[in-house]
């Protein structure tokens, strides 16, 4: 099932690649979930802003994604969560996706995982590429909004035992992110 907002179209295909595409959006949706933090409201949707087609296109299940809310009080996070089958025999199988939104600010990431984290840039973005954050075969970016964050963390399934090569836990990730970047807005 496909899940539609009214927030316009996205660009065509071939303009999703380019770093200055901005994707405009014709109205505010009204958060889903709010907390007492005083923070900014999260005002991008992972499940509802990522269009489903785009998703597709990159090789993820949009069919079966997974809502996730996280309301914590002090701050607010909107997830969501998407399986690619993207099978090397001897490899690996394939990917998890967790995409969240959330009214932290960049330097509280930081802060956080500032062993982990290396500053960069997406589209122009302030950003944070972390490698293992939370363990192995896993890579995320994180990437600054005026709200606060949306973390693209992808965790590497392997079809194999032993480690997945540390240069391999981020391969792809990268494009990915700066591709659809400019449906999260600024």
């Amino acid at each position: 099932m496909a899940v539609t907002t009214g927030c316009g179209s996205p660009p065509p295909p071939d303009e999703l690649a380019r770093p200055d595409t901005v994707v405009e959006t014709s109205e505010v949706r009204t958060p889903r979930v709010v907390d007492d933090s005083g923070r900014p409201p999260v005002t991008f949707d992972p499940c509802l802003d990522l269009p489903d087609d785009v998703m597709r296109e990159a090789g993820y299940d949009a069919d079966h994604k997974e809502f996730s809310d996280m309301p914590m009080g002090w701050y607010t996070f909107l997830g969501c969560s998407y399986r690619k089958s993207d099978p090397i025999p001897g490899v690996r199988r394939g990917y998890s996706l967790n995409v969240m939104a959330g009214n932290v600010s960049l330097e509280e990431e930081l802060e956080k995982n500032g062993d982990v984290a290396v500053e960069t840039t997406i589209n122009g973005r302030p950003s944070l590429r972390e490698v293992g954050p939370t363990g192995n075969d896993e890579c995320t970016y994180v990437l600054q909004t005026t709200f606060g964050i949306v973390l693209f963390n992808r965790l590497y399934h392997k079809d194999r035992p032993g480690p997945v090569p540390q240069a391999e836990w981020c391969t792809g990730l990268e494009e990915f992110v700066t591709r659809v970047e400019p449906f999260i807005g600024r």
